[in-house]
């Protein structure tokens, strides 16, 4: 049978989009709403070596805090639809003034991560969600594509205000394609430009004129949009401005048909005037797809006044959000990369933005996704998980969920999370309640097997160790599944589960500073159990494994320190990361020394979070 053409498969398309943005608005009112997580208030104050003594500490503004949000931007905007209640934040809807997107739109991208370490250079594979956002994204092409843009596209929609515009990036791969969709989620009325973002650069010898633009759609909510020319007035070419007649502020000349204006003209929807980011070297970050800092600042002075909402919820290098703050906006920005989210956050410390919170989804799952066509179900797979493991899963007349199993011979109950889900300490709790009463309880201990991990599941583990044991499923085993297949892999029994990874500190020291006190915090060891664990290509895994043995510490991205930790919030008052050579000269090293200046207290507990260069992260709190 053919297959069918995209102008085919458009109104599909947009039925099931339609469909699903509306299941999801429904959802907004009911007890299922998705919820954030708070896993940081970040207050930037890098190291730059010697005392810390609070001297970035801003004060915190009740009303309203910029947000960086990891996980899917289709869940974080529900969230941000519903509200969320834990950091007193209303529901969003109609209260965002400027959207700005650039979302992948090249099927054959490359989304490994390189990683530099000392001596030696690995390159990560997408984690366990992003392989499936990937897969979603681009499982049947542009088809694809389409599908996984037009409910996200109608979330957007409902959270821009009245005044509200949207800038949606692409290239020529999908171009014409979202300009349809957005004709129909925005209203072909509603389009105002299509900018042509013009660039020029080495190309390879072809058959083709070579590829240097880019298209930036330009839609608003309502006919009452704002936009400001004056903001963003060019100097006219010189031999126009020195044209006869052009006197005073404003003059008419009759030769060349133009109001001049004394800030000159407003650009047109071709913009020459700034390159692509190769160009722009004291703003590169090594981030692929990175836009200059100039073409944002045209679109947010344009379509924003000082104090409005901007959002970017394919959120990247972060230029979106580092231009908003600079420019006095208030932004949000998402994504479902945890190299991006490494990125930004360090971006936004180098910058010394105001405090923001650093939140993921909170416990989500989604119940089919089409990453693997033989599981189609997260209950299939997590019944093939269970079996690897050695588990029994329960029947349907036993338990009607299929992600709960257990071990005969020793009373063990197993539970599987999804893929697609943030492991965190609500699971760990849910497991612990299990133990006691799932069937009748008594059973010995749960083993939780999962994928991926939200902050507070050091705590949790630490909390319940007496009762639940948390195993990490190998980021590889779909890969292996569909190359081998479950029989043989079971033949094998070559499938290892691991536990999670740990950092240690030593004990921390406290004298007295004048009237204050100076706490010591020194990292002691990070331990990776296994290089199973990280998404690698079998070549880089003995590389990793001698970094394990040789330079443990090297394997820490950023770390952070709250200095009195109320086990709620981790409020991140002192950083460092790689790349910092304030402190050092060293940037493939964290610096392993915190001395921070605070307030006497009798007691207080001291919370050390660390992520490493994989996005993996691991906390430790000390009562002092």
């Amino acid at each position: 049978m053919p297959t069918k053409s995209l102008i085919e498969e458009l109104p599909k398309i947009v039925k099931q989009g339609k469909e699903e943005a509306q299941r999801i608005m429904e959802r907004l009112s009911s007890h299922t709403r998705i919820g954030l997580q708070t896993n940081e208030l970040v207050l930037p104050s890098k190291d730059t070596s010697g005392l810390w003594k609070g001297r970035n500490e801003q004060v915190i503004n009740k009303e309203w805090m910029n947000r960086l949000i990891y996980g899917d931007n289709l869940l974080a905007m529900q969230a941000l639809l519903a509200g969320d209640e834990a950091t007193s934040l209303p529901s969003l809807r109609g209260k965002v003034d400027l959207i700005y997107i650039d979302p992948p739109f090249d099927s054959k991208a490359d989304y490994r991560t390189k990683i530099n370490l000392p001596g030696i250079d690995i390159e990560q594979k997408p984690t366990v969600i992003e392989q499936f956002a990937y897969s979603d994204t681009w499982q049947d092409g542009t088809v694809s594509y389409l599908r996984m843009l037009y409910p996200r596209l109608v979330l957007m929609r409902e959270l821009l205000s009245d005044k509200g515009s949207i800038y949606v990036h692409i290239d020529w791969h999908v171009g014409a394609y979202v300009k349809t969709l957005l004709d129909d989620v925005l209203g072909k009325d509603n389009f105002r430009n299509e900018i042509i973002w013009c660039y020029t650069g080495p190309s390879p010898a072809n058959k083709d004129f070579p590829k240097k633009h880019d298209v930036i759609l330009r839609y608003t909510k309502t006919e009452h949009y704002f936009f400001n020319a004056d903001n963003i007035r060019i100097a006219y070419k010189a031999e126009f401005t020195h044209a006869r007649g052009v006197h005073g502020k404003k003059d008419y000349d009759e030769q060349i048909q133009l109001l001049r204006h004394e800030k000159g003209k407003i650009p047109e929807d071709w913009w020459t005037d700034f390159s692509n980011i190769s160009s722009y070297r004291n703003e590169l970050i090594g981030y692929a797809t990175q836009k200059p800092e100039a073409l944002l600042e045209r679109i947010i002075k344009a379509s924003s006044n000082e104090g409005d909402l901007v959002c970017d919820f394919f959120g990247g290098s972060g230029t979106t959000a580092a231009v908003a703050e600079r420019l006095g906006r208030r932004w949000i920005t998402t994504d479902i990369g945890k190299p991006a989210i490494l990125v930004m956050r360090k971006r936004f410390i180098d910058q010394e933005m105001k405090p923001f919170l650093y939140q993921c989804i909170g416990d989500y799952q989604k119940e089919a996704f089409s990453g693997n066509k033989q599981y189609r179900r997260v209950g299939d797979l997590s019944q093939i998980v269970m079996q690897l493991y050695g588990a029994i899963p329960f029947s349907a007349e036993q338990l009607n969920d299929r992600n709960w199993g257990y071990v005969k011979s020793s009373r063990t109950l197993v539970y599987v999370d999804s893929p697609n889900k943030m492991t965190g300490a609500a699971t760990i709790r849910k497991a612990k309640e299990a133990k006691g009463s799932l069937l009748g309880g008594g059973w010995s201990k749960v083993v939780v097997l999962a994928w991926n991990f939200a902050f507070d599941i050091s705590a949790a583990m630490q909390q319940y160790k007496e009762d639940v044991e948390v195993l990490v499923i190998p980021p590889d085993l779909l890969d292996k599944l569909s190359k081998k297949g479950y029989d043989k892999l079971i033949r094998e029994g070559s499938v290892r589960f691991s536990t999670l990874q740990y950092l240690t500190v030593r004990p921390i020291e406290v004298k007295p500073y004048n009237e204050q006190e100076e706490i010591t915090v020194r990292l002691d060891n990070y331990v990776l159990l296994s290089p199973d664990n990280i998404p690698l290509d079998d070549k880089d895994k003995p590389k990793l494994q001698q970094i394990m043995e040789r330079d443990p510490l090297a394997l820490i991205e950023y770390w952070s320190v709250d200095p009195d930790y109320d086990g709620e919030t981790f409020r991140s008052q002192w950083q460092d990361y790689r790349e910092n050579t304030a402190n050092d000269s060293d940037p493939l090293h964290c610096v392993y020394q915190a001395k921070l200046i605070v307030p006497r207290k009798e007691r207080r507990t001291v919370c050390v979070k660390a992520v490493d260069v994989f996005g993996q992260e691991s906390i430790v709190t000390e009562t002092i």
